[in-house]
């Protein structure tokens, strides 16, 4: 008599064999992903820096988020976003895009979003203020700032897999 189907042994053959390709795959892809947003990061921060090497060459060595370029003040999220995403004039006062007389910008087209927590909010440093410890952040600003020093870091907390914090990329 001819057999049709399979044993319980063969099925659980299988299953096994499958489980074992599951431990291994699982890890592999999970670990690509993490990998990814590190590239990514770094890359932002990156494009970050330049701009702000950028800004500050043409603005009267003033980096970018002092109010209407008063290097004097504390420094706001809103104006170094707006100094990056907007046209401005030598000074760093702002305008909207192609507005004649402010010649400098747009450096990009918006603040990249930090790929770890998925934010866009920049926490700026005053100018006599201690640059915050890792171990100090939140997690809710994407960007740490103190353009007195010209530093940006990551505002997450972790280390990626070769035990450097996030925040010394």
């Amino acid at each position: 008599m001819k057999r049709k189907g399979f044993t319980l042994v063969e099925i659980l053959i299988v299953v096994v064999l499958l489980g074992v390709l599951a431990a291994v795959v699982i890890p592999a892809v999970a670990k690509s992903g993490t990998a990814a947003k590190q590239s990514a990061m770094a890359e932002q921060l990156s494009m970050l820096r330049r701009f702000m090497l950028v800004y500050k060459s043409q603005h009267l060595e003033v980096a970018p988020g002092y109010l209407n370029g008063d290097a004097g003040a504390d420094p706001t999220d809103e104006a170094f976003r707006n100094q990056a995403t907007l046209s401005s004039n030598s000074s760093g006062v702002t305008a909207p895009r192609g507005t004649r007389g402010f010649s400098y910008g747009p450096y990009l087209s918006r603040i990249p979003t930090n790929p770890f927590n998925d934010s866009d909010a920049i926490q700026m440093i005053g100018n006599d203020d201690p640059f915050p410890d890792a171990d100090e952040l939140d997690g809710k600003s994407g960007w740490v700032c103190k353009p007195a020093t010209g530093e940006i870091h990551p505002g997450n907390k972790g280390e990626d897999d070769g035990g450097i914090p996030y925040y010394d990329y």
